[in-house]
């Protein structure tokens, strides 16, 4: 099954190789967003959304904007990127937001805040993705300024956001097999296999996947932000389809 979902993925890259090759190496990219690119591989991600010249795309809890910008570049000027951040959200990536846009043309990306119970998403985007996040639906930390989260509203929202047949990407860090939800809040770590039967259950079918991002030698035990593990974690990236 996953040898076929393997063909599926890759018959999306022909088509979309060169926009995204641009993306990539387009001048006047950040620093940090070059050195990024290696440990996060866009070449092999974005292609997994089939997105075409202007579609129109959210990034849920999309940060500083790292993949925003390299989508806004694929899509072109008649499409849109929406970089959607939560107040925490935002809190966390402090002037890294400010940076990216700051003299910069970083193509027409619209900047949104919106909380969990109401993304104010609209309608008829192309596809959405969620980056080392998806995990944060199943973290609570109230204390800390993280709010419970209803996933099932809140994949239901990016759900009826969609076009029929729109894409739905995931990117996140593996827990340990059978641990499900269990390592959210103490590792920031989700299991692939509950991902993957959650989102199945939500009005999603999974279409492809990559192994791009993997790493054998993680122990899936350590938290993400440890120093020993930090940015080389074992990452599952799947891509859904809205059924």
């Amino acid at each position: 099954m996953r040898t076929l979902f393997s063909l599926l993925a890759l018959l999306a890259l022909p088509a979309l190789a060169g926009s995204v090759d641009e993306a990539i190496n387009k001048p006047g990219r950040l620093p940090a967003d070059i050195e990024r690119d290696a440990r996060s591989r866009p070449d092999v991600v974005i292609p997994l959304l089939a997105l075409e010249e202007g579609d129109r795309v959210v990034d849920v809890f999309g940060g500083s904007g790292y993949y925003s910008e390299l989508l806004a570049s694929v899509v072109g000027p008649r499409g849109e990127v929406i970089l959607q951040n939560n107040e925490a959200y935002e809190q966390f990536v402090g002037r890294a937001l400010s940076t990216r846009f700051d003299g910069r043309d970083t193509g027409n990306i619209t900047l949104l805040r919106s909380e969990a119970d109401d993304l104010k998403l609209g309608s008829g985007l192309d596809a959405a993705l969620i980056i080392m996040s998806y995990h944060d639906l199943f973290y609570d930390d109230a204390e800390n300024g993280w709010p419970q989260i209803d996933d099932v509203d809140f994949i239901g929202q990016i759900r009826a956001a969609l076009k029929p047949g729109g894409r739905f990407l995931i990117v996140d860090h593996a827990a340990p097999a059978g641990t499900a939800a269990a390592a959210c809040k103490s590792l920031h770590r989700i299991d692939e296999a509950f991902a993957i039967k959650r989102l199945s259950g939500q009005g999603f079918r999974l279409v492809g996947f990559s192994e791009a991002l993997r790493n054998p030698a993680d122990t899936h035990s350590t938290l993400v932000f440890d120093p020993s593990i930090r940015g080389s974690t074992d990452r599952f990236v799947l891509v859904f389809e809205k059924s």
